[in-house]
């Protein structure tokens, strides 16, 4: 197979938009990958699937003169979204969506190994489909079940995320944090319940819990450095069966969301020191657990991210803007506090929708506009 052409990308991106699965079961979608890079020139690639994640591809592209190898992620799987695009390559499977664009990751990652295959590089390429990044932590599960060692194992990392705000094709990026990290909160009280008429008798977690509710509030607003940001949502409020009862137990549901892991954990140990002190206050027991998962801050490395944006900057060919950090989570956070590298925005011209929507219909010349951009940047890197 030749290098990809754009109108052949475009035929693999539709055909993967149709076929989407998510976190964890992307069978069908990692053995059409498989599919696409057999058909690619094997002299300098070596393909392996790691039995430690089955539905995660890995391809070594081998350098000629290699003084380092450089990594380029793509995640693979999809959301669980009922399409409304009415497109004529729409999802095949109710209920599944590539709601976030992961169908133009990929297609941008086989653009890119395409190319590669064909005009060897100076520097060894290691190319990461990646499967659950919605959910289920797959780059930390890639990471922690050692699928990157030896030859396997990259000197940095890179990858994009498509946004729907940007012109298609557009390059965008910032250096330290493009995306916020997240941690789940569940937390649990219990008390005794009771009859209304007798509070005495009853130990009232809704009491608690509002009172707690109501102090968290105060953790961004007095606790964090207000030139920083962060962000506790407590969406989920569950007590009581009936009007004329106590509730004996409350279980309260929420989100942090931080710039920094140093942030995220100062606000973690606050949550901890409320819900001791409402343990004490009101003489119950308050379970909190806290869940990171591998949603870490994607936190650019300042060197590596400065020159990416210094080449697109500087390349006449390529649309490039700062960008603004987003609080929203990306599992490539956890890769990059392991692995120096940058991610980046590329537009996908769909101002009308936004990531995670049921009626997202990226512009497809983003694709070739990303594979072009990027290409370049690689190229630039390996002469450096």
């Amino acid at each position: 197979m030749a290098v990809l052409t754009e109108s052949g990308l475009i035929q693999i991106r539709r055909h993967l938009h149709e076929i989407p699965e998510l976190a964890l079961q992307e069978k069908e979608t990692h053995d059409y990958l498989l599919e696409v890079i057999k058909g690619f020139n094997s002299e300098f690639l070596t393909v392996k699937v790691p039995e430690e994640l089955p539905t995660a591809i890995l391809v070594l592209i081998k350098g000629s003169n290699p003084q380092r190898t450089i990594g380029y992620r793509t995640d693979i799987d999809a959301l669980p979204v009922e399409e409304k695009t009415d497109l004529p390559f729409s999802s095949k499977h109710p209920g599944v969506m590539h709601a976030c664009g992961h169908d133009i990751h990929m297609s941008v990652a086989l653009g890119l190994l395409s190319y590669f295959s064909e005009n060897q590089p100076k520097d060894n390429m290691l190319f990461f489909f990646q499967p659950a990044e919605e959910s289920e932590s797959g780059g930390k599960k890639a990471y922690e079940r050692g699928i990157f060692q030896g030859k396997f194992k990259p000197d940095e990392f890179y990858g994009l995320h498509d946004n729907p705000e940007l012109p298609a094709g557009t390059i965008g990026c910032r250096e330290g944090t493009l995306f916020a990290g997240t941690t789940e909160v569940n937390i649990d009280l219990v008390g005794k319940g009771g009859h209304a008429a007798f509070p005495q008798n009853a130990n009232d977690t809704v009491v608690a819990a509002a009172s707690l509710i109501m102090q968290i509030q105060t953790v961004i607003s007095r606790s964090i450095d207000p030139i920083q940001s962060g962000v506790i949502t407590l969406g989920k409020v569950r007590a009581g069966t009936i009007r004329n009862v106590i509730a004996g137990q409350t279980r309260i549901e929420g989100t942090i969301r931080g710039l920094t892991q140093k942030m995220i954990l100062q606000i973690d140990q606050r949550l901890r020191d409320l819900c001791e002190g409402i343990a004490r206050s009101y003489n119950m027991k308050v379970n909190l657990e806290l869940n990171q998962g591998g949603y870490w801050p994607v936190e650019n490395n300042p060197e590596l991210t400065k020159n990416f944006i210094n080449y697109m900057k500087n390349n006449p060919e390529v649309d490039f803007v700062e960008t603004k950090p987003k609080m929203t989570g990306e599992d490539f956070g956890f890769l990059l506090a392991k692995f120096p590298g940058t991610m980046f925005w590329l537009g996908a011209g769909d101002p009308n929708s936004q990531l995670h929507s049921a009626t997202l219909n990226p512009d497809e010349k983003s694709i070739m506009r990303g594979v072009n951009a990027i290409k370049g940047f690689l190229i630039d890197r390996m002469g450096n």
